[in-house]
């Protein structure tokens, strides 16, 4: 029997060669993707693992904390109009300026938090968004941060210029292992705060925050902490978002994106790192990919084009993707209320008794 007799137990990585060993190869495929792969997939892969951040940080608030927030496309904009700003106009070194941007958004995520003491459900939500709204508003205001033109970001220099260092990733297969070490980094971490204490806590609330408080868990200090730590992502996802797409303006961050976020955690299944790395796959895929130009989708491309021309107009054929998204999520939750995770998990579970 496979009894665990520590704590520690729970944060160990690999919990037997046979993870190990699959977890190598998945490595060693992520790490060498770049050598054959066309640069369009380096570029959509470099906004998939941009999700992936936010969408973990996303889900120990709303998966595992039971906390709902529309409002995380505002912590995004802190992320990358931070990172941006710090760079062109004080000559903060990346690593220095990314970080300290996400601990702004994770300032704001604790006073959105303080809400959370006496709101729920649909009430904290509206709150949230909100927030969302509001932080939009406010950098489409200021000119300092482009306005609503928008802001171009400085090259994505590694180096310390004070120090004469210098070393810039010009082109999307060097942004693509960057991004790829800080979602590995991002992701490990997120999973070791679940196996903590405080992770634990985060669960107990979320189960119920009563009996939580009975037990000696500080709602006061945990529903705040966990609405930092997620916003603490988002502010890492939206400085590195920043420089994927080189350009962007507060409309790049509305409220369908904060839609969007909450899709991806609720498709890929609440309160699982791994869901939330799966839901950020599939949507970011669909999104940018697949569903991107409707008219183009194998069999079902014609079918939409020849309905929008006999009832409706093709103005609003690309309305059918985020319809596409939405008949998802439905179906997710219908037929498989644990998300992508469940059918990961039956996936596992079958091979594991094959052939009986």
């Amino acid at each position: 029997m496979d009894m665990k007799r520590d704590y520690y137990e729970d944060i160990q990585l690999f919990k037997s060669n046979v993870v190990l060993f699959w977890s190598a190869v998945l490595l060693l495929a992520l790490f060498t993707i770049p050598l054959y792969a066309p640069n369009y997939y380096i570029y959509l892969l470099n906004i998939i693992m941009v999700h992936v951040i936010l969408a973990v940080g996303l889900n120990i608030l709303v998966g595992s904390t039971g906390q709902i927030s529309l409002g995380h496309a505002g912590f995004f904009a802190i992320g990358a109009y931070g990172t941006a700003f710090l760079m062109s106009m004080f000559q903060v070194p990346f690593v220095f300026a990314i970080f300290i941007a996400a601990f702004i958004a994770a300032f704001f995520g604790f006073i959105l938090g303080l809400p959370a003491l006496r709101l729920e459900g649909p009430y904290l939500a509206i709150v949230s968004l909100g927030f969302g709204l509001t932080i939009m508003h406010i950098i489409g205001g200021m000119d300092v941060f482009g306005g609503r033109m928008g802001i171009k970001v400085p090259p994505l220099d590694l180096g310390i210029k004070q120090l004469g260092i210098s070393w810039v990733l010009k082109t999307d297969i060097q942004k693509y292992y960057l991004i790829l070490i800080m979602t590995i980094l991002l992701v490990v971490g997120a999973r070791n705060i679940l196996k903590t204490r405080v992770g634990r806590s985060f669960v107990a609330i979320r189960d119920s925050d009563i009996a939580a408080e009975v037990i000696g868990v500080n709602l006061t200090i945990y529903k705040t902490l966990a609405f930092a730590v997620s916003a603490f992502y988002a502010g890492i996802a939206g400085g590195l978002f920043g420089f994927v797409l080189g350009f962007f303006d507060p409309f790049t961050f509305n409220m369908i994106l904060s839609v969007i976020f909450l899709v991806m955690v609720v498709v890929g299944g609440l309160g699982t790192i791994q869901g939330g790395i799966l839901g950020a796959i599939l949507i970011t895929y669909l999104q940018y990919d697949f569903l991107k130009n409707i008219a183009e989708v194998p069999y079902l491309g014609a079918l939409m084009v020849a309905i929008s021309k006999q009832w409706f107009t093709t103005v609003g054929l690309e309305n059918f993707s985020s319809m596409a998204i939405g008949l998802i999520m439905i179906g997710i939750i219908i037929f498989e209320p644990l998300g992508m995770f469940g059918v990961w998990i039956r996936m596992k579970k079958y091979w594991m008794t094959w052939p009986f």
